[in-house]
């Protein structure tokens, strides 16, 4: 059977159209899908002859709500989702005074093994497919009543590690049927898979490009990220250099302060040298804990010093908000889990 969910609209009218169906028919599925339908039989326009011989050869996703959680401390949600078969992924909600954002994840598991985050435990399972991926917007927004406004790919995985699904769900979020949200509130995240970031730039999408980049030299950055092994960080920067050349858009790196890692005043340095001049954001903020990991965040007078000299060095940067922790819903904590 064929997941109609994850196709596009073209490919879900060619098959309607090898069943005999007229053209509209599709587009009348298509919004019924995307406005998050659990079955065929929910879709009250469509005649049920048509709608016998959907089933027949199609199925809907729809995964099951395991838990949901509530920040006390600043209403964050975060939802566990069963899929169908069985395994689990984690995706959150931030409310913000410019709309409501969704964090999601595009695997299960990962498996890049950074050092700090939680998702990469027990390594990769499987990809997720666009409609999983899609479900997790449309899902989330219908539980908790707030419409999504903005989606960050920086849940559970490497996105560029599921491009092709990945690439997929970009096309069906920001279809015009469908949940409509533009490429321009939309952030992808990646460790430095930097052949796929060159691949990504050739398409142009107007997304936000954020980086983890988490150190500035490769013997920290190796220490904590091994794919610095094999794309280090000249090799990283080259790729986005070419991505800002392609498409424009100002990348934001990502770098989380550890105590005693990549916190010294050297490595701020070394920051500053590495981003000057990039035309790119840096976004600070401090490790969050994982109960598997020995790392823990900077202390505040070493982060007070270290934006002190980014600050004099006149690189942009904003020090983030740890939204979610008191629930393990912030960035680094997300992963596979069981009800």
């Amino acid at each position: 059977m064929t997941d109609i969910k994850s196709l596009n609209l073209a490919e879900l009218t060619a098959a309607l159209k090898n069943l005999g169906e007229p053209q509209f028919r599709a587009k009348q599925i298509f919004v019924w899908l995307h406005k998050g339908v659990r079955g065929f039989d929910a879709m009250t326009n469509i005649p049920k002859q048509l709608r016998d011989r959907l089933n027949a050869d199609f199925y809907v996703t729809a995964p099951e709500l395991a838990s949901r959680q509530v920040s006390a401390e600043d209403g964050t949600l975060k939802y566990l989702w069963r899929l169908g078969d069985g395994e689990t992924v984690e995706s959150v909600v931030m409310s913000y005074n410019h709309g409501n954002t969704i964090c999601i994840s595009t695997q299960v598991g990962c498996r890049q093994g950074c050092v700090f985050c939680a998702s990469t435990l027990g390594g990769l399972v499987r990809n997720l497919a666009p409609s999983e991926m899609l479900d997790q917007v449309l899902f989330a927004q219908s539980d908790c009543g707030k419409r999504i406004s903005n989606i960050v790919l920086m849940g559970i995985g490497e996105p560029l590690d599921n491009f092709d699904n990945v690439l997929r769900f970009l096309e069906l979020v920001s279809h015009a049927d469908g949940l409509n949200i533009g490429m321009r509130h939309i952030s992808l995240s990646t460790c430095g898979l930097t052949e796929k970031i060159d691949k990504l730039g050739d398409l142009g999408l107007q997304l936000t490009l954020s980086v983890s980049l988490h150190a500035p030299d490769d013997a920290t950055r190796g220490g904590i990220m091994p794919i610095n092994r094999t794309h280090n960080v000249a090799e990283l920067m080259d790729a986005c250099r070419r991505y800002f050349a392609k498409t424009g858009r100002r990348i934001s790196y990502e770098y989380a302060m550890i105590d005693g890692v990549n916190d010294t005043a050297e490595h701020a340095r070394r920051l500053v040298k590495l981003l000057r001049g990039s035309g790119s954001h840096l976004n600070l903020i401090l490790l969050n804990d994982v109960a598997e990991r020995p790392l823990k965040p900077s202390r505040r007078e070493n982060a007070d010093a270290f934006t002190k000299i980014l600050g004099s060095g006149n690189i942009n940067f904003t020090f983030r908000r740890r939204l979610g922790r008191d629930i393990d819903a912030a960035c680094g904590q997300l992963r596979r889990k069981t009800k």
